[in-house]
């Protein structure tokens, strides 16, 4: 779960690193916070990919062909 906290801290480390760099322990943190990220996008990614395809189907089967028929 992305929360607001997380990108101000993603965010703010990565100013951080910019200006005056990051302890060992921030590093850390900012590769920890990055990986959670980047496997939420993902995921919200795959969701939606699976959702268009599912709705792209739906679509063919149910109104495409009937409307053929009727017309």
């Amino acid at each position: 779960m992305i929360t607001k906290e997380m990108i101000d801290r993603i965010n703010y480390l990565y100013h951080k690193s910019k200006n005056e760099g990051l302890t060992d322990e921030e590093k850390i943190e900012q590769s920890k916070l990055r990986m959670e990220y980047v496997k939420e996008i993902r995921e919200r990614v795959k969701q939606q990919l699976d959702s268009i395809k599912f709705a792209d189907e739906d679509d063919c089967h149910d109104d495409c062909c009937h409307h053929h028929h009727h017309h």
